[in-house]
């Protein structure tokens, strides 16, 4: 597979749409979460990040809450986003993908005055995030009938 790919903010119902199809390969067809709790209102007010390959193929997203939302999401309080829905296409993991997402929302998060990103990883997914500088707090606890964990990384220099 070619590399090269953008990460970009999605604008418009076409890329909405490829945030969509590649989080339900992911959640819906690989993991098996219902659609009804894969998508929610929050949808349609988060800002959603797509990475893409130059052809134009969708190679993952993820999506960032932020006041009012984020608040109602996890508690947190206004100046603290909310990282989720991070999703990368089967063909392009390995690739960097993941990380160049979170980078790209983390980025969505200072421009929009945000002082920290919070997010509820999958277990699995530990690792992966404490790599890019988030911390786990909390118990674990079930989302979806998949044990998660709370994380956080503050976006102060």
């Amino acid at each position: 597979m070619n590399s090269a790919y953008g990460v970009r903010e999605a604008v418009g119902a076409e890329d909405r749409e490829a945030c969509f199809a590649v989080r339900h390969e992911v959640f819906v067809v690989e993991q098996g979460v219902p659609p009804e709790l894969e998508y929610d209102p929050y949808d349609e007010t988060a800002v959603h990040v797509l990475a893409v390959r130059e052809d134009g193929l969708p190679l993952g997203t993820g999506r960032l809450l932020f006041g009012a939302d984020a608040v109602g999401k996890t508690g947190a309080d206004a100046s603290v986003g909310s990282l989720g829905r991070l999703a990368v296409s089967g063909a392009a993991r390995g690739l960097g993908v993941g990380a160049a997402l979170v980078r790209g929302i983390e980025d969505v998060a200072r421009e929009r005055g945000l002082t920290a990103v919070d997010l509820h990883a999958q277990t699995h997914a530990l690792g992966f995030y404490e790599r890019l500088g988030y911390v786990a707090y909390g118990p674990e606890f079930p989302d979806a009938g998949m044990p998660h964990r709370a994380m956080r990384r503050s976006l102060r220099a």
